[in-house]
């Protein structure tokens, strides 16, 4: 595979860590970097791109790609008030033969993976509610950055993840509209603190994302018929811990197994490799998921 990275911000930066042999020049307008316009560079020489753009720029640069039969992984989340525009995109690249992949690296966190397979396995029985919180201390950087402090702000950034997460672990059958319980802008000119709500006969989804946690943190309790499963943190904050409770009756302390993983960030690398394999075999195509998390998200206002 033969790379470029449009946008050398922090993104940009972690992903040409991973790419290292493939990438063949990088591209930003501010930043260090190879060339300032992506049509600066020779068409022979790179067949994928890697885009991190403002949401605003990633359409107009996604038909560019398209236009000239490029590969593309783009940072999440890939929006578009307009749902046709993703749906045209899948078309596209379907018909073409080409990737379009939204990274949404968390799939690739080792008790994220772990939690899927619990679900998919059935170990806990019915599945009863899931709460979700992801937070980081972000505030005062987003409001510095003119892109970022518009529009649905901590919504689209942390949300987009929250909702991938549940798409995942529980897929589209399962879940119903999220309705928003609160949102704030403590600091933000966009909200910076929201929870959201998911609730139908089977399933209860709680969703809380915040730039406003000054120590970065994600935990997850999930709570069924034979017992719970818990996540305390991200790899690339601390020590990540996956803790499985069996359920005692008809009622006591549970049987419990923690599982600690303490290491580097895994998920990009293992995340590019994802990209690499979909664009050798053609079979891959996100954008699905794009077009289900942005009705969720366009629902959310109604």
């Amino acid at each position: 595979m033969r790379v470029i990275i449009v946008g050398m911000g922090v993104q940009g930066n972690k992903r040409a860590i991973v790419a290292r042999k493939d990438l063949v020049a990088t591209v930003d307008i501010k930043k260090k970097a190879n060339f300032k316009n992506i049509k600066d560079i020779k068409q022979n020489t790179y067949d994928s791109v890697i885009l991190c753009v403002p949401d605003d720029q990633k359409l107009k640069l996604i038909d560019y790609c398209y236009r000239n039969k490029k590969n593309v992984l783009v940072e999440k989340p890939l929006v578009s008030k307009n749902i046709k525009d993703l749906k045209d995109l899948k078309k596209k690249f379907k018909k073409n033969k080409l990737i379009l992949y939204t990274a949404y690296n968390h799939r690739f966190e080792p008790h994220f993976i772990r939690m899927k397979k619990l679900i998919n396995k059935k170990t806990l029985g019915k599945i009863y509610s899931c709460r979700m919180f992801y937070g980081n201390g972000t505030a005062k950087l987003v409001k510095n950055s003119k892109w970022r402090d518009t529009k649905s702000g901590v919504i689209n950034d942390l949300g987009s993840h929250l909702l991938d997460t549940c798409l995942f672990w529980f897929g589209r059958k399962k879940i119903k509209d999220f309705k928003i319980s609160s949102f704030s802008k403590f600091e933000n000119n966009a909200p910076d603190h929201v929870s959201i709500i998911s609730k139908n006969s089977n399933l209860l989804l709680q969703l809380e994302a915040t730039l406003c946690m000054w120590k970065n943190h994600f935990t997850c309790d999930i709570l069924a018929e034979k017992g719970s499963a818990h996540i305390s943190s991200l790899c690339k904050w601390d020590v990540t811990k996956f803790i499985l409770r069996k359920r005692k009756f008809p009622s006591g302390r549970p049987k419990e197994k923690i599982f600690s993983i303490k290491s580097q960030d895994p998920t990009w690398n293992l995340e590019y490799k994802f990209f690499k394999k979909i664009c050798k075999t053609k079979k891959f195509n996100s954008l699905e998921n794009d077009i289900w998390i942005q009705k969720k998200i366009n629902n959310l206002y109604k």
